[in-house]
């Protein structure tokens, strides 16, 4: 294309992105070439990742990654076989941490290290090494820190909550996406999400989703808003299979990933 000012530009995988406008329409050009065009620059921006997230070898969309889905739970989010293997275990350990160190007290609070540990330990989301590590964490004088640190990133996610969180965890190695995550997304699953990189990334890939390429291990704000739209891109798409909350789609997002057929059954 002609001359043409260049608004927004970026990589998704070995793809350069570039959104430029002229004459008042904008333009999604791929390694050079328009793929899309429109009247919002947004939505150009949008579709053009989402027209080069097809380029990738393990990409088959949100359709791929239903039917994926669907061959383990043919019933859906709503099936005994689901409840069994996915989401009654992370309910529980939810019901743990609202009980023990609930969100509002958490804030303020102080003395939960034990209890907090207990619901790391509740689940298998985390790491072995992980959860071992969490010991000197929540057993130590910084334990206090720590848990108002990451109840304050649940109430209100943005750089400085999570900067916070960051420091509190950095001395004990334990500054990783898994651990900050999880809190959060127990407390609060109708607005945060667990984050697991490998397989979150592997999903992203296969729906064409910028964040297979966004993500850094580095604690960054710009990649838990990468990874929550991820999440509410997921929701749409599966809104007639009626996901309830965020522990639904976490859940279809490791489906997806992680199981494989001469591993798993189906589940009904």
């Amino acid at each position: 294309m002609g001359a043409a000012k260049t608004i927004r530009q970026g990589n998704l995988g070995k793809r350069a992105l570039r959104l430029a406008e002229k004459d008042g329409k904008f333009y999604g050009l791929a390694d050079g070439k328009v793929c899309v065009e429109g009247t919002d620059a947004d939505r150009v921006w949008q579709e053009l990742q989402d027209e080069a997230g097809k380029s990738d070898p393990k990409y088959f969309g949100y359709t791929g990654a239903r039917n994926r889905f669907l061959k383990f739970f043919p019933n859906g989010f709503h099936s005994d076989g689901y409840a069994d293997q996915e989401r009654d275990y992370k309910l529980a350990a939810k019901t743990k941490l609202d009980a023990n160190a609930p969100l509002e007290t958490a804030l303020t609070g102080s003395g939960y290290g034990e209890a907090i540990l207990s619901v790391y330990r509740a689940t298998n989301m985390l790491s072995p090494f992980e959860k071992t590590r969490l010991q000197d964490v929540f057993r130590g004088p910084s334990s206090d820190l720590v848990i108002r640190a990451a109840a304050e990133f649940a109430q209100n996610a943005d750089k400085s909550t999570l900067g916070r969180l960051e420091a509190a965890l950095k001395p004990f190695d334990s500054a990783k996406w898994t651990v900050v995550t999880y809190l959060p997304y127990l407390w609060r699953p109708d607005r945060h999400m667990f984050l697991k990189p490998e397989v979150t990334k592997d999903y992203a890939a296969r729906v064409g989703h910028p964040f297979a390429s966004t993500y850094e291990a580095r604690l960054n704000i710009d990649v838990y808003a990468s990874l929550l739209d991820l999440v509410e891109r997921t929701s749409r798409e599966l809104s007639d299979l009626n996901p309830r909350d965020r522990i639904d789609i976490q859940s279809f997002i490791w489906v997806v990933g992680d199981y494989q057929e001469d591993r798993e059954g189906t589940y009904t």
